[in-house]
């Protein structure tokens, strides 16, 4: 996942707002008992989506893809008193652990946490988002996006992770074309193509996606 040199990207970290305690204490909690800790977002894109969220001021966010709450905590933080989260993830083995980490951030009232398969808990969602951050099974990006698109508001933000795949998007970063990687390469293809959106990849940890909607 890392595409620039590691000094490089401590030099980065250096220079971007320190994690506090609770995001630590997420990091060391996910590492140590988690499967798959790569998965968090971690000081750099945790901060991004902060920012971008408090730059933006959406009264609604769809995230899809809890995992351990790092990235649900970052977002509620830039929101303001009247905005909410709506998280979804299908891991119910994290839950106990994921509410007790909304609970400790003090924004627990304004997280909605919902278990479930997200294909199914979208469309009983009701209104429409102003940002939505997609990070979870590859293989239905593509299904998540086109289930959000014609929900979010106008100038509104999807951001996707995950979208340069530790480099195998590009054919020399692979062995062979994975679904993972197809279906990858299959959303960034449509998003470049989708009139409704205006896009950029941004080369942030594993590839960020960001559209706004016309």
């Amino acid at each position: 996942m890392e595409f620039i040199d590691p000094e490089l990207l401590e030099y980065c970290e250096a220079h971007t707002s320190e994690e506090d305690a609770l995001l630590k204490k997420i990091t060391r909690e996910t590492q140590a008992k988690v499967l798959m800790p790569r998965m968090l977002s971690g000081q750099l894109q945790g901060k991004f989506l902060e920012l971008m969220v408090k730059m933006h001021q959406p009264k609604t966010i769809l995230e899809i893809g809890t995992y351990t709450g790092y990235s649900a905590i970052c977002m509620a933080r830039g929101l303001s008193k009247e905005g909410k989260l709506i998280t979804l993830d299908i891991n119910d083995e994290l839950e106990k652990m994921v509410r007790g980490f909304f609970e400790e951030s003090g924004l627990s009232a304004q997280i909605d946490y919902r278990l479930g398969n997200a294909l199914d808990l979208i469309p009983s969602i009701e209104g429409d988002f102003d940002f939505v951050f997609i990070d979870a099974d590859k293989e239905n990006y593509l299904p998540y996006y086109q289930l959000v698109i014609d929900r979010v508001s106008k100038g509104g933000v999807i951001l996707a992770d995950n979208v340069l795949w530790s480099g195998k998007v590009l054919p020399k970063g692979r062995k062979k074309l994975d679904k993972d990687t197809a279906a990858l390469l299959e959303f960034n293809r449509f998003v470049q193509e989708d009139p409704r959106v205006e896009n950029s990849l941004l080369p942030i940890r594993d590839g960020l996606m960001l559209a706004r909607k016309l």
